[in-house]
């Protein structure tokens, strides 16, 4: 592969016969969004629905499915799992005007849509797309192709992404992996499994973090909460994790400038099951003794990355917590329909600094911040804590340690009842108390009930900023058990000024949707 010098950003690759071409066609699938337009470029027979074949059935995770060429239906919509895709050919068009007639107009939103011949809608096209051109290469053979990959506006960047990937890849010794792409989280991260010789493994594609806007002090959000910059924290913490025992992932290869991981696979076995998730008992216990044995230990600040390298961890400190508490009042809100007047902003504030007080003056341990069902695994040939796998934590901070047992019993995408809150919080607070008899177990639950409405908070903002900036409302289902959690949280003596305000200014917690 090489730069493409003119024309947008990407590269070009040699395609020796119909395996190289299914290569590139994974190169591309695990960076596909929904909305995204990829036209597909060449002479006939140049291997353009050989590509859009390959793409779908990966795609459909069926190799067997029919796709037909669509040159004489025009175009073909396939439902597939989580994703529509439209497969147009636009070859028998003899005019740019004639395309809306097709039907193109009204694909279903955030269709992909892949398309052949592009240059019949010359001058039409969206300025956002990823084209794939593909030309016969005969002096080489009958099957040989190249094919140029150009990313146009926003796919620019990720053209140079998935030929910095495969790079990666090859440079790793996983050049012929089989990969699929699994669900990530709500973050600018992706993850793949790669499949080689028998074996599983997981590459993180996490690209560096850009600054985002300067919102206070001249720094934007992300440096203000402490949210991780690239991938070297996630390579300290692992190991810093896995000596004292517990099951983070191996990191077996890694590329920290580009933000590429492989990593030991922990498989996809939950602490949840059945439809809807529910808690399962024994792995929640399990994952609260994880906290428990971490806690209980006397733990670094610092810690190594590499020889020459260390990484300090960074303090939860009160501008982090308060600047996690105003997405309720910047994005909340407003998607409630309501606006805060700053008298009432600035009392919720001086409400919560004084709340949090309590957090910041007590012992400080690792944080992994992320500490809930989705980021756990369940390793049941592993024994004790090791057979929780946690797979997210690049975002850990030094805090208290009711940060995370908080995260786990106030799951914002399950139900915990809470029962099984009060039993599992109990069973942390005795683990404590037989490692140390001078643990504060009342002076921990107040704490654990601040942090759990600092994060409930938090959580309704950024599900709301999600919804409102990123065009991602899937994360507005699970509001009403958030909203939930906080008011359950808020319940303790020690925050009722705080209840107080809620209630006065969140409309929706006065009738809580259980």
């Amino acid at each position: 592969m090489f730069p493409t010098i003119s024309g947008g950003s990407g590269f070009t690759v040699a395609l020796a016969d119909e395996r190289a071409t299914h290569r590139l066609m994974m190169d591309v699938a695990p960076l596909i969004e929904p909305g995204d337009l990829i036209t597909l470029s060449g002479d006939l027979g140049a291997g353009k629905t050989t590509f859009a074949r390959a793409l779908i059935r990966h795609l459909a995770g069926n190799e067997t499915i029919e796709v037909p060429s669509p040159s004489f239906t025009l175009m073909q919509t396939y439902e597939l799992p989580g994703l529509t895709v439209v497969h147009g050919d636009l070859y028998r068009l003899s005019t740019a005007s004639e395309l809306a007639e097709l039907g193109f107009d009204d694909a279903p939103e955030n269709a992909l849509v892949l398309l052949e011949w592009p240059d019949r809608a010359a001058g039409l096209l969206p300025v956002d797309r990823l084209d794939i051109a593909f030309t016969l290469s005969p002096q080489h053979g009958l099957s040989f192709r190249n094919a140029r990959v150009t990313g146009y506006g926003r796919m620019a960047d990720r053209a140079e992404r998935i030929a910095a990937l495969r790079r990666f890849l090859d440079a790793s010794g996983f050049a012929d992996a089989a990969r699929r792409r699994i669900q990530g989280d709500a973050s600018t991260r992706s993850y793949e499994r790669l499949r080689l010789a028998g074996k599983s493994y997981i590459l993180m594609n996490s690209p560096p973090r850009p600054d985002g806007p300067s919102i206070r002090n001249g720094k934007p959000y992300s440096a203000i909460a402490h949210l991780a910059e690239n991938v070297t924290p996630f390579i300290a913490i692992a190991r810093g994790l896995r000596e004292r025992g517990l099951s983070a992932p191996a990191v077996l290869h890694a590329d920290r400038d580009a933000g590429m991981l492989i990593l030991e696979d922990l498989g996809n076995a939950p602490v949840v099951g059945g439809d809807p998730p529910a808690p399962i008992e024994e792995r929640y216990e399990a994952a609260v003794d994880v906290l428990a044995k971490l806690h209980g230990e006397a733990l670094p600040d610092m810690l190594p990355v590499a020889p020459g390298l260390d990484y300090r961890l960074p303090r939860y400190d009160m501008d982090a917590l308060l600047i996690e508490v105003e997405l309720l009042t910047d994005w909340y809100l407003p998607l409630l329909g309501g606006n805060i007047m700053p008298a009432a902003r600035e009392g919720y504030l001086a409400l919560w600094r004084s709340a949090l007080r309590h957090a910041l003056d007590a012992a400080q341990t690792w944080v992994l911040r992320d500490f809930h069902s989705p980021n756990l695994m369940w390793l049941p040939e592993r024994s004790g804590v090791a057979r929780v796998g946690l797979i997210d934590f690049q975002d850990a901070l030094l805090g208290h340690p009711a940060y995370d047992v908080a995260s786990l019993l106030q799951d914002a995408r399950v139900d915990v009842p809470e029962m099984m809150e009060i039993a599992l919080l109990s069973r942390y607070t005795r683990a404590r108390l037989a490692a140390d008899e001078d643990f504060d177990a009342a002076g921990f639950v107040r704490v654990y009930s601040t942090l759990a409405a600092q994060r409930a908070s938090k959580i309704l903002g950024i599900f709301a900023r999600l919804e409102r900036r990123d065009r991602k409302p899937q994360y507005l289902r699970h509001m009403p058990r958030v909203r939930a959690y906080l008011q359950r949280a808020l319940t303790h003596p020690a925050l009722a000024a705080l209840n107080a305000w809620y209630i006065a200014n969140v409309p929706a917690l006065r009738k809580v949707e259980k």
